[in-house]
């Protein structure tokens, strides 16, 4: 039997993929614009083998898409929205710490 909450599975599950402080900040980098791996390392300053490893939980989640240009692979953020609920979090956790 389903759960009552089921039809909430999948917000609970982009939720936790985004629970972690450096994929925030990766997707704040991606709302800028695509970027390639050695990009957001420089602009997240976090090792290459760290960002990749969040990057795959992102692109799992269905939140970062990819795109093949030469050698490289760049990455976006699959869709707008994905840049407003990180930025409407970032903004609430820093209004709540300035009351």
């Amino acid at each position: 039997m389903p759960s009552a909450h089921a039809h909430l599975d999948p917000a609970s599950e982009l939720l936790k993929a985004l629970a972690n402080p450096l994929r925030l900040a990766i997707v704040l980098k991606l709302a800028l614009g695509a970027r390639c791996v050695h990009e957001l390392v420089e602009a997240v300053d976090a090792s290459q083998p760290l960002v990749s490893q969040h990057l795959r939980v992102l692109r799992q989640a269905h939140l970062v898409a990819t795109e093949r240009r030469g050698r490289e692979i760049v990455y976006s953020l699959a869709d707008e929205h994905v840049a407003h609920i990180v930025g409407d979090a970032v903004n609430h956790a820093q209004e709540a710490t300035s009351r």
